[in-house]
């Protein structure tokens, strides 16, 4: 690969431990404020007698409310202190894990030029200040590997942040797992986020396998095992690239401890990743501008790697399988031509109209070969895969697409419970007649309108005797162009958090 640099690590996050409430010596501190008069927090009191009433005066000044999403920061005031910040969580008794996480995240970027902090969270449940610390830990994420001449006084400096809390020892308990999948969302961030130069298939499949340090049982199929199985759409796509394809399938045995489930056992949940390391559009070229961007078009993989790992990471009771389909979409001489006809792994032809719809093929054969392979519970498929989606729900929700209400519904829940917001689009016969094809099976596009939709209807003619299936459309979803709480400008990891929350809700120890 061109310029490979190869990075085997989890990424570094926040040094977060917990602790009994005390004013601390140095720092600075962080209070958690309920909306309404007279102000009242964890710590508030000694801090503002321990500074001569100077917390009090400069709330006051500022008009601080407490309302949530506010915050005041307080410079020098005192009692050893370098600022002391008050985030407003909102009304009493109103705070949700979602509120808590975004308190957290919303405090880091004030805590830049720190070295260390605290968190005053005394007045909350252990739940809920673990909650903040991972809101904290998700903003902090920085992927920063190629930056070589940055200067040390642009470089946030956070390295250590303390939970204060009531109850210390259940906070941390609560905790062990959230950091599970903070680390997950992280080796995503940082698989979308790397150049295509450095992340080709080959590399992200050496990614995947790194993880069984995990305790991931990792397979890896290249283009002599998947042009012997017959993958005819998956290889098309990847005719045009010097970098070679690969399939990686990724296994969590968690009911049995990690060791090979017994052939009694349950079926698995299985979770599968559109990953086009770099889309051009192949001889369907794309414009120039913002192609650059399309360094992202593997994000469903990753959100399958990153969930994959955050699984064993807490060691979730539950069996899963994960399949990414890793290809790059180039233009060459030997590249796939619009019109071509291509035989998939299920048998059926696809007269190729255009090579941009790239995405559907790849999952096509990726999805049957989970079917014939593991038979799963049910599927769920992430993919970059339609600018359509974009233009339909903006970057605030994900597409759901479906064929069974209870997963759908499931889904939809805990979208609201994370963040990760998904909205539910249409599938029709209507829809599907227009991927009939005058000398194939099907072709690959049908027309302008609608074109997410006849997309996720292309990819359930691959999906088998009504095994239930979603299909999750992140296109808008899986980079951000600004920051949120928990989430700075990038890759999002869209599909970790919700998926985990997915398991862990209503599929681990069932």
């Amino acid at each position: 690969m061109s310029g490979s640099v190869h990075h085997n690590r989890i990424p570094r996050m926040l040094d977060i431990g917990f602790a009994k409430s005390a004013l601390p010596k140095s720092g600075a501190l962080v209070l958690l404020l309920e909306e309404g008069e007279p102000l009242a927090g964890d710590l508030l009191s000694s801090v503002d007698e321990a500074t001569g009433g100077a917390v009090l005066r400069a709330l006051a000044a500022a008009e601080f409310k407490g309302r949530a999403g506010s915050n005041c920061v307080i410079l020098a005031p005192g009692a050893g202190l370098s600022r002391v910040i008050a985030i407003g969580i909102g009304k009493p008794d109103s705070l949700t894990q979602r509120g808590a996480e975004e308190a957290g995240g919303n405090v880091v970027p004030l805590l830049a030029r720190e070295t260390h902090a605290a968190i005053a969270a005394g007045g909350l449940s252990a739940e809920l200040a673990a909650a903040v610390a991972m809101g904290a830990a998700l903003r902090s994420y920085r992927f920063d590997r190629y930056r070589t001449k940055e200067k040390a006084e642009d470089k946030p400096r956070l390295s250590k942040l303390a939970i204060l809390a009531a109850q210390p020892v259940k906070a941390r308990e609560a905790w062990a797992p959230l950091k599970a999948t903070v680390e997950g969302v992280f080796i995503s961030r940082d698989l979308v986020s790397e150049p295509a130069n450095i992340l080709t298939p080959a590399e992200m499949a050496d990614r995947c396998v790194a993880l069984e340090k995990l305790g991931l049982k990792v397979e890896v199929l290249g283009p002599k095992e998947m042009t012997k199985l017959g993958f005819g759409a998956l290889m098309g796509v990847a005719m045009g690239s010097a970098n070679e394809p690969r399939m990686v399938v990724m296994h969590w045995n968690g009911v049995s401890g990690g060791k090979k489930p017994a052939k009694s056992a349950a079926p698995p949940i299985a979770f599968i990743g559109k990953g086009v390391t770099f889309d051009t559009g192949g001889i369907s070229i794309k414009p120039a501008a913002g192609m650059e961007d399309m360094k992202w078009d593997m994000a469903g993989a990753g959100a399958v790697v990153g969930l994959m790992a955050t699984l064993a990471g807490r060691k979730a009771k539950v069996d899963v399988v994960g399949l990414v389909g890793l290809v790059e979409n180039m233009p060459s001489g030997t590249a796939q031509r619009p019109g071509d006809v291509v035989t998939s792994y299920s048998g059926q032809t696809i007269e190729v109209l255009n090579t941009d719809a790239e995405g559907r093929l790849v999952l096509a054969d990726v999805i049957h070969y989970c079917q014939e392979q593991f038979n799963p519970r049910f599927m769920i498929d992430l993919a970059t895969l339609t600018g359509a989606i974009i233009v339909a729900l903006g970057q605030e929700y994900a597409g759901l697409f479906s064929n069974d209400d209870e997963l759908a519904s499931q889904i939809a829940s805990v979208a609201e419970e994370t963040g990760e917001k998904t909205w539910r689009m249409p599938l029709a016969d209507a829809y599907d007649r227009g991927l009939k094809s005058d000398i194939a099976d099907m072709k690959n596009i049908a027309g302008r309108y609608g074109g997410a939709i006849t997309a996720a209807q292309f990819i359930q003619r691959f999906v088998q005797g009504g095994k239930p299936w979603v299909h999750l459309d992140i296109a808008g979803t899986a980079w951000s162009s600004k920051d949120t709480a928990t989430t700075p400008k990038g890759a999002t990891a869209f599909g970790v958090r919700l998926l985990d929350r997915l398991v862990s809700a209503h599929y681990e120890n069932s």
